[in-house]
C-alpha cells in the first residue's frame, strides 16, 4: 500500500475531472478524495495498492475528454488508512 498527493494543472475544472477521478478510483479500488482548488488546479489524495495507484496516475494524466492536463506534481508517502472510499470534496 502507498499514498500520493497530486496537484493537477491545466484545464481541469468545469470539465468533469472530479467525476472522472471518482469513477477511475472506484474501478481501481483506490480510496481518498479529489477536490477543486481555488487556484484552478485539482488536488487528488489517494491510497491503494502500488499497481492500482500507478494506473490511477496514468488515467489522471490523461483526464476526461474535455480536460487538458498540463502537468502534475506528485508526492508519495506512507498510507495512513484514513480513507474507506474515494470521494469528491467541495
Amino acid at each position: 500500500m502507498k499514498r500520493f498527493r497530486a496537484i493537477i494543472h491545466g484545464r481541469v475544472q468545469r470539465v468533469g475531472f472530479r467525476f472522472f477521478a471518482c469513477q477511475a478510483a472506484n474501478d481501481l479500488n483506490v480510496a481518498g478524495y479529489v477536490r477543486n482548488m481555488p487556484d484552478g488546479t485539482v488536488e487528488v489524495v489517494a491510497e491503494g495498492e502500488d499497481d492500482a495507484l500507478e494506473c490511477f496516475l496514468r488515467l489522471l494524466s490523461e483526464g476526461p475528454p474535455l480536460a487538458h492536463v498540463a502537468s502534475m506534481d506528485v508526492t508519495w508517502s506512507e498510507p495512513t488508512g484514513e480513507f474507506r472510499y474515494f470521494t469528491s470534496r467541495t
